[in-house]
Order: structure tokens, then sequence, then C-alpha cells
């Protein structure tokens, strides 16, 4: 069991690095920053969770939340990373607790599981992270106090402006219905390990347009963005030449100095992916060979 464990918490911060390592178009990568943030600060940040990570079968999913948030901040100095520990902390709880039908299954219960003060240490996590483009509506106001329903039933109140929050009540249906198939079968066709991460972030963004856009600009802003991503896709994407220079346009039409076309909630999800196929897919002896094929 403590194998295991271990290879939770290391997953989960091989899932930080490797999704900002990837070259997403838009985001922070290993050969562009984004605006503000550095890949120094994402680097620092997957080392910053460790500690939360690697305690998460023991711990509450608010728990969680909230010492990964503060670690963060006070090693990497700015939220780079509250929607990944948003994500990622349910799936650490469910890893924890093995279930015959599987790492969702388990998931389902952990989010069912979810209380009040799951809720509250949430919140504070995420005012304190004061992410770009958070406004203020007229229920479940993250800055609302006292907070009396349960993180869950919080989310399904944002569910449909905030695809994070989407996830807690749909059992992460874009993580396990969109994302992972799509980087399974792309890893198991051969594919290198960091394209098939590009092509699996560039299939979520075409099929769910990006909320942190939709924060920062409109709903019709963040449409357009999905349109560019699916015709990107549709001349192959990063597997071929035509596919690789739409990506570059596209990369560059978003990386504007203010972040606001900064597809943040779908490197958040590609996160999630990724500890997924981790956990499902791969083991501790299989990294080295991700490395290679990288």
């Amino acid at each position: 069991m403590a194998n295991r464990r271990e290879w939770i918490g290391q997953a989960a911060q091989l899932a930080c690095i490797f999704e900002v390592l990837a070259e997403k178009p838009g985001n922070v990568t290993r050969s562009k920053d984004c605006a503000r943030l550095t890949l120094e600060q994402f680097l620092v940040s997957a080392a910053a969770v460790g500690p939360a990570f690697a305690a998460g079968d023991g711990a509450r999913v608010g728990d969680i939340i909230a010492r990964a948030a503060g670690d963060t901040k006070r090693l990497a100095g700015v939220n780079t990373n509250i929607g990944i520990v948003l994500l990622l902390a349910p799936l650490i709880r469910a890893a924890a607790r093995p279930h015959a039908q599987g790492l969702r299954a388990a998931l389902g219960e952990v989010l069912r599981d979810l209380d009040v003060r799951d809720a509250q240490l949430a919140f504070r996590a995420i005012v304190a992270a004061a992410p770009q483009g958070l406004d203020e509506v007229a229920q479940g106001d993250v800055r609302t106090t006292p907070i009396d329903y349960t993180l869950r039933a919080a989310m399904a109140m944002a569910r449909d402006r905030d695809s994070l929050a989407s996830e807690y009540v749909t059992d992460f249906a874009i993580v396990f219905e969109v994302g992972l198939p799509c980087l399974t079968g792309l890893w198991a066709s051969g594919s290198r390990f960091s394209e098939a991460v590009v092509q699996t972030f560039l299939t979520i963004l075409a099929t769910v347009p990006d909320t942190d856009i939709a924060r920062k600009l409109d709903r019709a802003a963040a449409e357009g963005v999905s349109r560019q991503a699916a015709a990107a896709l549709a001349l192959g994407g990063v597997f071929t030449e035509d596919g690789r220079q739409a990506v570059a346009r596209f990369d560059t039409a978003l990386r504007d100095a203010d972040r606001r076309y900064n597809p943040g909630t779908t490197a958040d999800l590609i996160a999630a992916v990724l500890f997924a196929f981790l956990l499902t897919e791969a083991a501790p002896e299989m990294v080295p060979e991700l490395l290679a094929r990288w």
C-alpha cells in the first residue's frame, strides 16, 4: 500500500509537469511563457503540491485543496494551479480507495461524499488564489459567507459557467469521456507522448469552449476559439505539416498581453486527464518509456 500511495503522489506531480511541458497553444509551455507567468513558476508549483497530494489517502478533498493551494502560493508566489488542484484533489482521493469498477466509480463515491467543510476550504483557497476573471454571481459566489452547502452542490450552481464545476457533477465527463480516450488511443497508436497531449488538448478545446476565456471575454469568444481548435484538428493537428502550421498560427493568436485568450480551463483539464492516464494506463515502471517517447 505504501508503494501505491507513493505512486499516487508522484503521478499527480508528473501530471502537473507533463501538462506544462507540452506545447499547448496559448499556455505556458516548455518553450514559451504566457504574459507574466513562467515555466519556472509552474515547475515550482508542481513540487509545492507534493506533500498535499502524497497525503491524499488520509485527508478530505477540502483539506487537500487548501494545503496544495497554500503551499503553491507560499513557494511560487502566484496562482498557477488552483484549477488543477480543484480537479486533482478528488481524483487523488478516489485513487486512494480502489473500486472494483475502476477510478471513475471511486471518484463518483468521493464526489457524493463531499460536505460543507470541503466547500468552505475550497472556496477559501479559490478566493486566496484570486483567479483572473472571477465574477460575482447571485448564487454560489465563492466569496459568500457563511457557506452552508456541500462542495458538490456549490459546483452544481456553477456548472453552466465553469467546466471545472461541471466535472464535479458529471463524475468528470470531460476527463473520462473526451480526454482520456483520446490520449490513451494516441499513445497506443505509437504517437509521441508530447504530441498526444497537445492533440488531446485541441480535442477537448474543440469540444468544450474554454470557460476561462468565456469569463474574461464572453461565450462567443470562447466558442470562436473552439472553432479555431477544430479547424486545426481538421488539418491533422500536430500530426501533419498543415496541421502544425495551423496550430502555430492558433498559438500566436491566443497570446495577448492580458491572457484574455489563454485556454486555462482546458490546460487544467489536461492535467486531470494526465493523472487519470497515469493511474489507469501506466505504472511507475512505464515513466521512462513516456520520457523516451516524449
